[in-house]
């Protein structure tokens, strides 16, 4: 059975937020609908997405700033702007911030629908099929569905320590500044959320435990450094 892909839409017209979001799910992808660019940012750094949809006229936040932090924390991740602006110079703009498409409103659900299955098709061949999967020692991580595997056994992540393994593995053997993971994650890094990350990363030890060869180590005043063998 396939795993649905998932959609980060940000959309403050509730009509058509609701249609659209309906018709995504009929089509079968997994949508998280928010209607403020206030919590955009932060709800997108709690999750992982396959796509994002996002308006640009929006309370608070505009949808261009939002696209900005994302391409900031996510290089490749695709991202459509849906909007009515559709001045030549709205155009460019978007597409300068690292827009992958951009679609004036009014417009037909079929072709959006198609917009997004050859972006995610693009993003799949650019980074590989198995991008999602990490051999980390005896155990599979699959980012995808937040989960770690040993054998028949699935220990289930919250958003936080998924994001947080996954930096482990894109630094493997190589240092992971504290800072970094504290800011890309959590949002910040004042005492509090480097309490919270200490605790993180001894529950991340914890699901390693029957392969010793599995190591996270903490560089003093630094950050971490995970190692293993494959």
């Amino acid at each position: 059975m396939s795993t649905r892909r998932s959609i980060f839409f940000v959309e403050d017209d509730l009509s058509f937020g609701a249609v659209l979001k309906s018709y995504l799910e009929i089509c079968n992808y997994a949508v998280t609908w928010l209607t403020d660019g206030k919590y955009a940012v932060s709800s997108f750094r709690e999750g992982s997405w396959d796509i994002c949809l996002l308006d640009v006229m929006l309370p608070n936040v505009d949808g261009f700033s939002i696209g900005r932090e994302i391409r900031s924390m996510n290089a490749r991740i695709p991202i459509i702007y849906l909007t009515a602006k559709s001045l030549k110079e709205d155009i460019l703009e978007g597409y300068k911030l690292g827009a992958d498409d951009y679609i004036v409103k009014p417009f037909d659900a079929d072709v959006l629908m198609y917009k997004i299955a050859v972006l995610l098709k693009r993003a799949e061949g650019e980074s590989g099929n198995t991008n999602h999967l990490h051999t980390i020692g005896k155990y599979l991580f699959d980012t995808r569905l937040r989960e770690i595997r040993l054998g028949e056994a699935r220990q289930l992540l919250s958003p936080k320590e998924a994001a947080l393994l996954q930096l482990l593995c894109e630094h493997r053997n190589e240092l992971l500044p504290r800072e970094m993971a504290l800011k890309r994650i959590w949002g910040d890094d004042g005492y509090f959320t480097t309490r919270s990350m200490d605790v993180f990363i001894t529950k991340l030890r914890k699901f390693f435990r029957e392969d010793p060869t599995v190591e996270i180590r903490n560089i003093h005043g630094s950050g971490f450094i995970m190692t293993y063998e494959n």
